[in-house]
Formats: C-alpha cells, sequence, structure tokens
C-alpha cells in the first residue's frame, strides 16, 4: 500500500478566508488599549496601525512569489532553505515552532479565555485553582485551563481533515467579521464624539519614537501570521493563482477592518479611558450602545479567537511536517494519517507544546516573544527573494511581487528596524529569543548526524 500523502483541498476562497482567519484573532480586540498606555495620541495610534498594516502587505506580496516558486508544505521554512541553505531553514523552523507559532497559538487563546470570563465570572484572570511546588510555586489560573480546553478541542478539528480545519476556519471567519462591522455601525449610530487628533505628539511622551516602535511591536501581532497560508502550499489547488490573490485580497481587507475598527475605538472612548484598558471592544461597544453591545462583542471575540487559532494549528503542523519530512526533526511527526490525511502526530505536538506555553506566560508577554522571532526572520525572508533573484533568474515564477525591488525592500528595512526596536525596549523578551534560537544549533546538528 502506497503511503498517505496530503491532498490539495484549499481552494481561493478557503484560501483567502484562512489568510484573514489567521490574522485576525484576539489582538484586534485587546491591544489598542495597551498601544495607548505607551503612545496617548489618537494621531499616532492611527498611523501605528497604518504603518504596520503597510509592513504586513509587503510581506505579503514578498512572499507570494516566493510560495509559487516552491508551492509545497513548509512555506517560509523552504523559503528560506532555499536560499541559504538547510541550517538557515532548520532554525527558522526551530523559533517559529518553538516561539512564534504555538505561543502564539497559547497567547490568543488565553485571550480567548480573558473574554470567555465575560460570560462566566468564575475563571476569570486572577482565579487559581493549583499551585504547583515547581520554583516559587507555579500558580494555574482557571482562564489558562480555559484557554488549554480550547487549543485542545481546535486540534481535534485539525485532526480529522484539512477539509474540517480549513471549513471550521471559514465559518469562523465570516461570524467574526460580522461581528467586527457591528463596531462601526454602533459608533455611527451612536454619534461618539470625534478624537482629539492635535497635538499630535502629548507633552507627556517624553520618547515618541520609542513609544511608537512599542506600539508597532502590538500591531504586528495583531498582523501576525499573514504568511501562515504558505505553510500549506502543499494543499493548495492551483497555488500559482490561489496564494498571490489570497494573501493580496486578505492583507487588504485585514487593514481595511483594523482601521476602521480603531476608528470607532477613538470615536467611543476618550483617551485617558482608552489608555490602559484590556478588553477594549466590550468597553467600546458598551460604551456606544450598552451592556447589550458589549455582549455582542465578547461573542465576536471567543469567535474570533477560535477561528484564528483553527488556522494556526493548520499552518504549525505543516511546518512541523516538512521539517520532519527532511530528517530535521523527529520523524513520527513526517507521518500522514492514512484515513484523515492529515499530519496527526505533529498537530499533537503542536497542540501539547501550545498548551504547555499557555499554562506558563501572560498575554503580553506571549506576544512580545512572538514578534520578536517573527520579525526577525522576516528580514531573513525578505532577503531570500533578493537572493533566489539573483541565484535562480531564470527559475519559473508565476508571480512577480509587485513593486519589485521597492516592495521588498521595504519589508527588509522595516523588519530590521523593528528588531533593532525590540532589542531595546523589551530587551529581556528579545534575549530570551535570541538564546533559544542558539539552542537550535546543536539540535540541527543532532538531527543532522542522525540524518547522514
Amino acid at each position: 500500500m502506497a503511503p498517505a500523502t496530503l491532498e490539495r483541498a484549499i481552494g481561493p476562497v478557503t484560501a483567502t478566508l484562512l489568510v484573514i482567519g489567521g490574522v485576525v484573532g484576539s489582538g484586534i480586540f485587546l491591544t489598542t488599549g495597551l498601544m495607548a498606555a505607551n503612545l496617548p495620541s489618537a494621531t499616532l495610534l492611527m498611523l501605528a496601525w497604518a504603518a504596520g498594516c503597510l509592513f504586513a502587505i509587503t510581506g505579503a506580496l514578498t512572499y507570494a512569489e516566493l510560495g509559487t516558486m516552491f508551492p509545497n508544505s513548509g512555506g517560509v521554512y523552504v523559503f528560506l532553505r532555499e536560499a541559504f541553505g538547510p541550517l538557515m531553514g532548520f532554525l527558522y523552523g526551530w523559533v517559529t515552532l518553538l516561539v512564534v507559532l504555538c505561543g502564539g497559538v497559547a497567547a490568543v487563546a488565553i485571550g480567548f479565555a480573558d473574554y470567555f470570563s465575560y460570560f462566566f465570572p468564575s475563571v476569570s484572570p486572577g482565579v487559581v485553582v493549583a499551585t504547583l511546588p515547581i520554583g516559587n510555586g507555579w500558580a494555574i489560573g482557571a482562564n489558562q485551563l480555559v484557554a488549554v480546553a480550547s487549543i485542545v478541542i481546535l486540534g481535534a478539528v485539525n485532526y480529522v481533515g484539512v477539509r474540517s480545519g480549513a471549513g471550521t476556519n471559514a465559518v469562523l471567519t465570516v461570524a467574526k467579521v460580522a461581528g467586527l462591522a457591528l463596531l462601526p455601525t454602533f459608533a455611527l449610530v451612536a454619534g461618539g464624539a470625534p478624537p482629539e487628533w492635535t497635538p499630535v505628539v502629548p507633552p507627556e511622551l517624553a520618547s515618541p519614537g520609542a513609544a511608537f516602535g512599542i506600539a508597532l511591536i502590538a500591531v504586528l501581532w495583531t498582523t501576525e501570521g499573514y504568511y501562515f497560508l504558505t505553510y500549506a502550499g502543499g494543499e493548495i489547488r492551483d497555488p500559482a493563482r490561489t496564494l498571490p490573490r489570497a494573501l493580496t485580497i486578505g492583507l487588504l481587507s485585514i487593514a481595511a477592518i483594523y482601521l476602521t475598527v480603531n476608528l470607532a475605538y477613538l470615536y467611543a472612548l476618550p483617551m485617558e479611558q482608552l489608555r490602559g484598558t484590556s478588553r477594549v471592544a466590550e468597553r467600546a461597544a458598551t460604551a456606544m450602545v450598552g451592556s447589550g453591545g458589549g455582549t455582542i462583542i465578547a461573542l465576536t471575540v471567543l469567535t474570533s479567537t477560535l477561528g484564528a487559532n483553527t488556522a494556526v494549528i493548520l499552518g504549525a503542523s505543516r511546518l512541523m511536517y516538512a521539517i520532519s519530512a527532511h530528517g530535521l526533526f523527529f520523524r513520527a511527526t513526517a507521518a500522514v494519517h492514512p484515513t484523515y490525511h492529515t499530519p496527526h502526530v505533529a498537530i499533537a505536538a503542536i497542540v501539547a507544546w501550545s498548551s504547555l506555553l499557555a499554562l506558563t506566560g501572560s498575554y503580553e508577554q506571549l506576544f512580545t516573544y512572538v514578534v520578536f522571532a517573527s520579525v526577525l526572520f522576516s528580514m531573513f525572508g525578505g532577503l531570500a527573494l533578493f537572493r533566489l533573484r539573483a541565484a535562480r533568474p531564470g527559475a519559473a515564477r508565476p508571480y512577480r511581487v509587485w513593486g519589485y525591488p521597492v516592495v521588498p525592500a521595504l519589508f527588509v528595512v522595516g523588519s530590521l528596524y523593528l528588531v533593532i526596536n525590540t532589542l531595546a525596549e523589551r530587551p529581556v523578551e528579545s534575549l530570551s529569543g535570541l538564546g533559544l534560537l542558539a539552542l537550535g544549533l546543536p539540535a540541527y546538528a543532532y538531527w543532522s548526524r542522525r540524518k547522514a
């Protein structure tokens, strides 16, 4: 009997919804208040959101060319491997799996649990259900257990087939976009006060450049995931046409959603109420139309976070599958289920590690780890396009990035700026990410010897 293989079951509409669903998670509902605490300027907040969305669009266009060159499972891992060799590809996969993807799943699941407590206060953050005798005492919160339960359920959905995972994401994405559309509608109906656009730089803002950079970290967290679709390149029908269109349409849609929703926040809440607010979408909706609006938004957040994690688990398992298929990870995680045609062992591994991260970190800590590691390799992802253009000028490129070389250059320069700024403003999280990257070197040596 021939071994089971992945099947090309993702069409253009489903692919576009995977892009939107993988990006729009908990961030748009939670981060604007945290950003306003560091950047109390309506004008600079909107500029940060616009800059972050523009950065993601340049990245999507760059990866669209690379994705059509290598329409296989693995995405950015494959691009870096082809451009810079197996070590670079492995280090990307190592950090991305251990921090970016699984950390992202954990952070989004914590966001889900935060809003779940709107309906069930007994599982609110701060409610401790157990303390383990590890270190100074490892407290397990009720909200963390809710987060783990959501991860396990979504892992099971992905386990039983790519159509199941992609289909669930499609339904949840449509529902959450509809819910997000209510926020600007509420603003129009309620007729909130226009935000104060001046002064652009408030007098109390001592270091506007640094504050803007910190705000960008949060924006990039909300756009993190636009490239997840490339991980499932081996399961996309007609990838030469589907990948570029899905990435472009998906990112332009996300930019329109994010800018409109943040404008609604600014109309609903004055800056002094916005600053430091965690569940900003709920508070804004409640301010505009009362408690009923807050309930609707809380339900939308639950839908949104579930849809995002469905897409991320699908993409992360394909990345682990691709690395394992090259002999650079556990052989078992390269297995494909004979009935469901999914990398079932990889899915189980992603669920287990993400659940552990959800039990060990807070929302803001997790997304800072995620963003630093992601933008570090985004820089190399952009450089991979230039490298392959020079090294393989005659290679088939069904899609060529629009605006070359300016668009991919903006992606590389933007990534470099964010790496430097995050190192300066969040050194502990950044250095931890670099330490994990260094640990990938002996891991690569071990698996390379096993493969040989």
